[in-house]
């Protein structure tokens, strides 16, 4: 149950140096008055056992999951189809903008819940619903648990000025970024990928045919405790290039269970390494 890299891009866990050992994931945590505050999810341990920092999804976050898997049978996320990165001082001097957070809008989808509302490239977001938008995980965490169907209020910072948009949340599913292609399921690591595609290829800023895009992660899988989602580019399998899903599905396949694989995935515009084992 260690930790892996990406693990919390939507998540705010609970760290705790409680002892939690391999296996305990899903079980709670408690407090020092017995009540449960989190659900455990994953240790940092360098033996391999409880020694080491734990963490735990928090238990309002969980409360949501579980009503929506109670009132409609799965688990939603809330999804505006942008590109966002974080607003830094390098970027807001050249883009003469005199706040010192926010977030960047830097690519709004064609047909996304965002360009309904009139959300534009170079736009700084600095709140959502009246609560402040000063980095990109926060911002996340407020979208991601909004039911689709909601209509949220995003104060901008457009050409000097503020203006307050309403958006209507969509939901994020594979049609958030697929774009007509097939898509091909890889039951084993829990992953559902198609060819990346010219349309997808300029949505993502990738280029068409240099590896396949993700569109499905079921929550659970293997692929989402790695921190991969929709929308991420694997660009190699075990050091070696895919072009196809194909492709991908072979070298999975030939991985085999028990070894594993490394993928070489890019991800909100940055390349890292994945190691999948199952």
């Amino acid at each position: 149950m260690e930790i892996p890299a990406g693990i919390n891009d939507y998540e705010d866990f609970i760290q705790t140096d409680a002892a939690i050992n391999p296996g305990n994931s899903g079980g709670p945590l408690v407090n020092l008055d017995g009540e449960v505050v989190g659900m455990n999810t994953a240790i940092f341990s360098r033996s391999g056992g409880y020694m080491g920092v734990a963490f735990a999804i928090p238990s309002n976050l969980l409360k949501a999951i579980a009503d929506q898997l109670i009132d409609k049978g799965e688990a939603t996320r809330g999804f505006l189809g942008v590109v966002i990165q974080q607003l830094t001082r390098d970027l807001a001097d050249p883009l003469d903008i005199d706040v010192a957070q926010g977030i960047l809008v830097a690519q709004v989808n064609e047909g996304s819940p965002a360009a309904e509302a009139s959300l534009r490239a170079g736009d700084v977001v600095v709140s959502s619903d009246g609560r402040p938008a000063t980095d990109i995980g926060s911002f996340r965490n407020q979208v991601s648990p909004t039911p689709p169907g909601s209509r949220n209020s995003l104060t901008v910072l457009r050409d000097g000025k503020r203006e307050t948009l309403t958006v209507t949340i969509g939901e994020l599913s594979a049609n958030a970024f697929a774009a007509g292609g097939q898509t091909h399921n890889i039951d084993e690591i829990g992953l559902t990928v198609q060819a990346l595609t010219p349309r997808l290829a300029e949505q993502l800023d990738a280029q068409p045919g240099e590896g396949v895009v993700v569109t499905e992660v079921p929550a659970g899988s293997i692929a989402a405790m790695a921190g991969i989602e929709p929308g991420a580019v694997i660009l190699e399998v075990d050091r070696t290039k895919v072009s196809s899903p194909a492709e991908f599905r072979a070298a999975v396949e030939q991985a085999g269970k028990g070894r594993g694989i490394l993928l070489l995935l890019r991800q909100d515009g940055m390349r890292r390494f994945v190691a999948l084992k199952w």
